[in-house]
């Protein structure tokens, strides 16, 4: 699946799951290209609920099915995140940014792909989390070549920014963010995860036979067109969410894909959990298997990376 198109389909999928109002669908297609004709005719024939909170026309409210913070914010699965700090580092065209964080004894390092809207608070932090955990990390900023997530107000402008960027354009600067993160941890194997849009860059990252990485993680990622994965050397634990059904729907393609590069692998479906469970930000966010999948991260990690 190209990754406009399933940009697109993530749109019509929260309208339908009452995420967004018609309006900000609306809005958020045109972004993507979408001519308002051919975007109102798709809205309408997916229905739609009613709104689920009253921050639907604009953004999504966060999950209740977690503790909370302090704050009132709902807290994130794994333990109190490491300091992490702003770092820059050279990328093919031009200068990349991300969040860094140090394990302050690693076992190993991991690079950390974001969802469609860039390198936002939950992923500025999650670093944090893995350093943490053991595994010293670096969360890219794929929206550098534009400015940076921080240049857009907007989410919906900052995904149409990212989704406008070339296939091989984030690939290379994905490669260039592992070159920084191998050169930080010396000797230490690394590996990648990635979410929605970024678990989708992760197959893409194996596609593109990228063999410095031992480990990968994608989560709920769209299979790419391409998908050989027979330069790849990365053992790979994948996570898609039960009531997932877009991107389930490319998970047997995975499967057969990496038994057919001879890559080591496992499947998780986390059940009665769908997409973006993992990030609590998000109205999806289902702690239990968002536990389950951090777990399991760090006991693959373990096995490969340490």
């Amino acid at each position: 699946m190209a990754f406009e198109e399933y940009v697109r389909s993530e749109v019509v999928a929260d309208y339908a799951e009452g995420f967004l109002t018609r309006r900000e669908a609306l809005r958020r297609l045109m972004l993507l290209g979408v001519g308002a004709t051919a975007a109102g005719a798709v809205l309408a024939a997916c229905g739609g609920g009613s709104p689920k909170s009253s921050a639907a026309s604009t953004t999504t409210a966060p999950s209740t099915s977690g503790t909370t913070a302090a704050g009132g914010a709902v807290a994130p699965v794994g333990p109190a995140p490491l300091a992490t700090e702003a770092v820059a580092f050279p990328g093919p065209a031009g200068q990349l940014t991300g969040s860094w964080s140090a394990a302050p004894a690693p076992k190993g390092a991991a690079l950390v792909i974001h969802e469609n809207q860039g390198l936002t608070p939950h992923f500025v932090s999650l670093p944090g989390r893995l350093a943490a955990s053991g595994y010293s990390a670096l969360a890219v900023d794929l929206l550098s070549r534009k400015g940076g997530t921080g240049a857009f107000s907007d989410p919906a402008a900052a995904t149409a920014a990212l989704t406008a960027i070339p296939l091989p354009d984030l690939v290379a600067d994905m490669e260039s963010a592992l070159t920084e993160v191998l050169h930080r941890v010396g000797r230490h194997k690394a590996g990648v995860m990635g979410f929605c849009f970024g678990g989708g860059l992760v197959w893409s990252l194996l596609a593109a036979g990228e063999a410095r990485l031992a480990a990968a993680c994608p989560f709920y990622g769209p299979l790419p067109d391409n998908h050989d994965f027979s330069g790849a050397k990365a053992a790979v634990l994948a996570f898609y969410g039960e009531t997932d059904a877009r991107v389930d729907a490319t998970r047997d393609a995975a499967v057969a894909a990496l038994a057919a590069a001879d890559l080591p692998h496992e499947i998780k479906t986390e059940p009665r959990a769908g997409h973006a469970f993992f990030n609590e930000t998000k109205p999806t966010f289902v702690r239990a298997a968002a536990a389950d999948a951090y777990a399991a991260v760090l006991d693959w990690f373990g096995r490969y990376l340490s």
